[in-house]
């Protein structure tokens, strides 16, 4: 029973009741979360092979205006064209044939007659 006496119980707040501790700890749950979404993402679009220097890529994409944009990487040079439906030269002219481009990069034509 002594020792029960000489403890002597505080009704002052010791500062562990501050309601900001555990905002602090959410938001460094948030940013971790934020950095694993980020990997993820980069790992589903293979995006590393984007920011490689050795890598060639090329991307079609639509912008927002519904435009499609084709983005070529080769080395650290990148180019973005917009595909457009402009007829260049007018409106003369008909089509002669699909060219197609196979595996090992090599371009066939082939006619449509």
């Amino acid at each position: 029973m002594r020792y029960l006496k000489k403890r002597r119980f505080s009704t002052q707040a010791t500062g562990d009741d501050d309601p900001l501790n555990g905002v602090a700890n959410l938001f460094d749950v948030g940013l971790v979360f934020i950095v694993g979404l980020f990997l993820a993402l980069m790992s589903v679009y293979n995006i590393m092979d984007f920011l490689s220097e050795t890598s060639e890529i090329t991307i079609v994409k639509k912008n927002e205006e519904g435009q499609m944009e084709i983005i070529t990487k080769k080395g650290k040079e990148i180019k973005i064209e917009k595909v457009t439906d402009k007829k260049i030269g007018g409106e003369e002219g008909i089509r002669m044939g699909t060219a197609y481009q196979l595996k090992d990069g090599r371009m066939i034509y082939v006619s449509d007659e």
